[in-house]
C-alpha cells in the first residue's frame, strides 16, 4: 500500500469534513469531542445516542448538523403515548379501492433526532431496531429499504427517572457511540449567549450534497490498520468480557462485556478518527480515543459495582491502562 498516496487523498478529501466542522462551529461553541464524534459517525454510518443534561444543546447538536447536508431531516419527540406505528407508519383501509395503502412514517428520512427517546416504552424503542440494523423497516407484508445516508441520532436525559425508560440492551448496541455532554466553561457560555442573542440558528449554515461525502468515506475505508493494531482493539474488547486475560481484578464488577459490534466499530472509528486527524493509517491513540464512546454503553455493571458508584468509563479507563500499547 502506497501510504505517501494515500495521504494526498487523506489531505484532499479531508477538506470537506473541514468545512462540515467550520459550518457545526458556526452554532456549536466548544464541546469539541462532540463535533468530532458527529462527523464520525457521519464517516462510519453510525447512529449515535447523545446523553447530557437539559439545556446543553444535545437537540442543537444534531439540528446543525442535518442542516449541513442536503438530506431530508426529521425529528421525531418520544412519549410514553407513542405508538411504533406513529414512527414506522401503517396500512389503511381505502374503503374507495377495496385495498390496504402504506402510509410511511417519519422514520423514512435520512438523519433522524429521536429527542428523549427514553421517554418511550421498549415496544417503541425496538421500533427502531430493524432500521438501525438492516436500513429496511416492514409495514405489514411489505418490506421497504432506506435511502441512505441514513443515521438515527437519539438524546436522552441522564439523571430524569420518572416517566422515563431504560433502552434494552439490543436496542443500546446499535448505537455505535454514546456520547457525553458536559457544561461549558465560562469563556464558552459568555460565548453561547452572545449567539443566541444575536439569533445565530443552524439556519445560518451552509449545506452541502451528499455525494461529495461518499469519495471521503471511500477514503476512510481505505485508511491503513495494521494488524497489531486490529490485535490490539480485539484483546480490549475481549478484555471487557474477561478481564482476568489482562490480569485485572474485575470480574466482579462486569456482568457482560461488549458484543463483536464493539470491535467492529471501534476499527471504523479509530480509521475515521486518524482521517479527521489527516493521517493515513491508525494509530493505538486513535484507538484509546474512540474506546470510551464505542464502550461505555455495552458493559453492563453488575450489582456490586453499582452499589460502589463506579462508572463503565473508569472501568474502561483501567482497562486501557493495564493492555499493553503495540
Amino acid at each position: 500500500m502506497d501510504i505517501q498516496r494515500l495521504t494526498e487523498d487523506v489531505n484532499k478529501e479531508s477538506m470537506i469534513i473541514k468545512q462540515l466542522k467550520a459550518e457545526l462551529e458556526k452554532v456549536i461553541v466548544g464541546q469539541k469531542e462532540l463535533i468530532d464524534n458527529l462527523l464520525i459517525g457521519l464517516l462510519c454510518d453510525g447512529h449515535l445516542l447523545l446523553e447530557g443534561l437539559p439545556g446543553l444543546a444535545k437537540t442543537t447538536a444534531v439540528r446543525t448538523l442535518a442542516a449541513t447536508i442536503n438530506t431530508r431531516f426529521q425529528r421525531i419527540q418520544f412519549t410514553p403515548d407513542l405508538l411504533p406505528a406513529d414512527i414506522l407508519g401503517t396500512q389503511i383501509f381505502r374503503p374507495d379501492t377495496g385495498r390496504f395503502e402504506t402510509r410511511k412514517g417519519p422514520i423514512f428520512n435520512n438523519i433522524i433526532l429521536a429527542d428523549e427517546i427514553n421517554r418511550a416504552p421498549a415496544k417503541v424503542q425496538s421500533a427502531l431496531l430493524e432500521a438501525m440494523q438492516e436500513y429496511q423497516v416492514t409495514i405489514g407484508p411489505e418490506t421497504f429499504h432506506l435511502d441512505r445516508p441514513f443515521m438515527v441520532l437519539a438524546t436522552q436525559n441522564p439523571i430524569e427517572q420518572e416517566g422515563t425508560y431504560p433502552l434494552p440492551e439490543a436496542q443500546t448496541d446499535r448505537f455505535m457511540l454514546k456520547l457525553k455532554i458536559g457544561y461549558p466553561s465560562d469563556v464558552e457560555e459568555k460565548e453561547i449567549m452572545k449567539r443566541v442573542y444575536d439569533g445565530v440558528t443552524e439556519i445560518h449554515c451552509s449545506a452541502m450534497e451528499v455525494s461529495a461525502l461518499r469519495n471521503a468515506k471511500e477514503v476512510v475505508d481505505s485508511i491503513h490498520m495494521e494488524e497489531k493494531i486490529t490485535d490490539y482493539i480485539i484483546k480490549i474488547v475481549q478484555t471487557t468480557r474477561d478481564p482476568k486475560r489482562a490480569r485485572l481484578d474485575l470480574s466482579h464488577l462486569i456482568r457482560y462485556g461488549a458484543s463483536p459490534r464493539a470491535s467492529i466499530y471501534l476499527g471504523k472509528t479509530a480509521k475515521a478518527n486518524a482521517f479527521i486527524s489527516g493521517r493515513a493509517y491508525v494509530t493505538p491513540q486513535d484507538v484509546k480515543q474512540m474506546a470510551p464512546s464505542i464502550l461505555r454503553h455495552r458493559l453492563i455493571l453488575s450489582y456490586e459495582a453499582e452499589a460502589e458508584g463506579m462508572t463503565t468509563d473508569e472501568i474502561i479507563s483501567s482497562i486501557l491502562e493495564r493492555i499493553e500499547v503495540p
